[in-house]
């Protein structure tokens, strides 16, 4: 059975993974060694969830324990790179919530101890692993809608009214969900090659936890991503949006055009038009249950049938180095040049994913 050590028990893991984590138990897959937080109200909340497990305030301690196998890394967003290392220097597989890391130094360090370590590095988010996505993907694979030549994808909402550290340096839209359509669109279109993009704060002060704060980093973007041979993607994103009720990625080709509906996180299915065809065909979601925390059952399934995992901490890093350039092009308003490449997703070796046992949840909620 494999042991799991849980760092950080806020929202993310209360909601989605602790439900994430419910079905792998039963399953006799995996058990809770150990739970960490500084606010004891919520150690003694996970210990009713895992009897047996041992709580902790200090991530070192969880990450050293010889019965933890995989550390599951559900803090603030600054403090996800120095944990994961610290976890693959110890050896263990882990996943690490999006971004790994919030600087490139590190984020590389990752990348490198990732190819030597005896542990499997997972960095969220696990889009590619949705049913829908993988439909997506193989139908641009298979040239359905030709060559495709641009692109849009679109995640926002109003943003939390809790964690400050959402809007302190480190944090940010772009990290919290721009992340997902940067993922996404490299998924489907390949290593990005230069960056531009307007990326700013909209609103300067929010009420946080009650209390009003000044917003230090960005809330508003839009990124305009150049994938080579005249192949462009925008993502637009930000805690400045209300409501929406359009795809969330739109791929237009020579020949044709797919629409992903819902969130790339939450997929509702997708559309696709034709030329040939003159006409649009609807794919309803194929898995209504797939949720976005399924990046730890993938990692499971990996290391009990030592396969690598379809998610690469080279996909993260390249999606971290478009990010912190487009910060850049919004502050100089000069496109960047990307130097990172990453390899092709491909599905060889997984015919399936691990299967789902549960509705999603929002991870906003």
């Amino acid at each position: 059975m494999i042991g799991i050590g849980i760092i950080g028990l806020g929202n993310v893991w209360e909601g989605p993974y602790r439900t994430e984590i419910a079905p792998l138990i039963r399953a006799g897959a995996v058990r809770v060694v150990t739970v960490c937080d500084t606010d004891p109200a919520k150690r003694a909340f996970a210990l009713t969830q895992y009897p047996g497990a041992i709580e902790s305030t200090e991530a070192e301690a969880v990450i050293a324990h010889p019965d933890v196998d995989v550390v599951l890394i559900l803090t603030a967003m600054p403090a996800h790179g120095p944990l994961a290392e610290a976890a693959l220097l110890a050896g263990k597989h882990l996943l690490v919530e999006k971004p790994m890391a919030t600087d490139l130094e590190t984020a590389a360090r990752l990348v490198e101890l990732a190819k030597t370590a005896p542990g499997h590095l997972i960095p969220a988010p696990h889009v590619i692993l949705s049913p829908t996505f993988r439909a997506i993907h193989a139908d641009l694979q298979s040239g359905r809608i030709g060559q495709t030549t641009l692109a849009r994808a679109r995640y926002g909402w109003a943003g939390p009214n809790w964690g400050q550290w959402f809007y302190r340096a480190g944090g940010g839209s772009l990290f919290d969900l721009g992340v997902y359509n940067v993922v996404s669109l490299c998924a489907l279109l390949g290593s990005a090659k230069r960056v531009t993009g307007m990326v700013g704060t909209a609103i300067p002060e929010r009420i946080v936890e009650g209390e009003a704060m000044q917003v230090e980093t960005d809330d508003n973007a839009h990124v305009l991503i150049d994938f080579g041979a005249a192949t462009y993607a925008v993502v637009t994103t930000g805690f400045t949006i209300q409501k929406y009720h359009s795809p969330a990625i739109e791929l237009y080709g020579t020949l044709g055009t797919i629409q992903l509906k819902g969130d790339d996180w939450a997929p509702d299915g997708y559309e696709a038009w034709e030329n040939a065809r003159n006409a649009w065909t609807v794919h309803p979601e194929s898995n209504p249950t797939w949720r976005w925390t399924a990046g730890l059952a993938h990692l499971i399934e990996a290391i009990e049938t030592d396969r690598e995992p379809l998610i690469r901490p080279e996909h993260g890093y390249h999606a971290l180095e478009i990010m912190l350039a487009a910060q850049e092009a919004g502050r100089t308003g000069m496109a960047q040049n990307i130097t990172s490449e990453f390899p092709a997703v491909t599905y060889e070796g997984w015919d399936a994913v691990a299967p789902d046992r549960r509705a999603r949840h929002d991870p906003r909620s």
